[in-house]
């Protein structure tokens, strides 16, 4: 794999930074509390990178791409639970681009390939007074790895399966573009800005899932797009209902 630097991940109105090493570019730019200016800190390997519900995030040196945006965002901040959607959405549309023609997303945050898990999402938010400051964290694995998927027991795709990774700087300076440009679309119009696109993208759409809620329940109905806040909405034998924050366990052809 090429090497990360900063000067050949140039991107208009972003500073740029690469650390070969350090414990999570979330919690880094999460200190960054005071930079008026967009903030990318790519590294080369994470000691505790961290996804969705504190979970690890396994970053080997050389093997994945991990990096984290910080940005002041001005939406109200019950929206901004969005975030991972628009981040999916950003990130999914350059995938396709770069040839990952396959590249789906699961709710509410894995970029998926045919069932198997490509990447993850993780968004931290701070409030400050009329705006927050956001913290937008993408992993993705470029290099396959068969013993990390016997080792967390689920299939994992990586780049390498379907495009010839020549530039991982070249795919984070897309992505971030990309990510920039959502962002802005997300402040001039919420989730609107993107929900139909991340609809179209949704590797569930039309299948049955079973969900475990927030509380350890499990319910089961037929993916039907997103709520107006970015929940997940679900055809159920009850009617429609939406699931803001839970866990889809299995999919099926309905």
């Amino acid at each position: 794999m090429d090497r990360l630097e900063a000067a050949a991940i140039a991107v208009p109105g972003l500073e740029v930074r690469v650390v070969q090493r350090c414990t999570s570019t979330n919690d880094l730019l999460l200190q960054e509390r005071g930079a008026a200016r967009p903030l990318l800190l790519v590294a080369e390997e994470q000691t505790a990178g961290r996804g969705r519900r504190g979970r690890r995030w396994h970053s080997a040196p050389g093997a994945s791409i991990t990096f984290s945006l910080a940005r002041r965002v001005r939406r109200p901040p019950r929206e901004l639970a969005a975030l991972s959607l628009v981040a999916g959405v950003a990130a999914t549309r350059e995938l396709r681009r770069l040839g990952v023609a396959q590249a789906a997303l699961k709710w509410p945050n894995d970029l998926v390939v045919n069932g198997a898990k490509l990447g993850g999402i993780l968004v931290e938010t701070r409030s400050q007074a009329a705006l927050s400051h956001a913290v937008i964290g993408i992993g993705i694995n470029c290099r396959g790895d068969e013993k990390l998927g016997r080792r967390l027991r689920r299939r994992i795709a990586s780049l390498d399966q379907y495009i010839e990774v020549r530039s991982r700087n070249e795919i984070i300076a897309r992505i971030a573009g990309a990510l920039l440009e959502a962002l802005d679309a997300f402040e001039q119009s919420g989730l609107a800005a993107v929900r139909a696109e991340w609809e179209a993208m949704d590797a569930h759409a039309g299948q049955r899932l079973r969900v475990r809620l927030a509380d350890g329940r499990v319910i089961s109905g037929v993916a039907s797009g997103l709520a107006e806040d970015g929940g997940l909405r679900l055809r159920t034998r009850d009617g429609l209902c939406a699931v803001r924050n839970g866990h889809v366990l299995s999919a099926r052809t309905a």
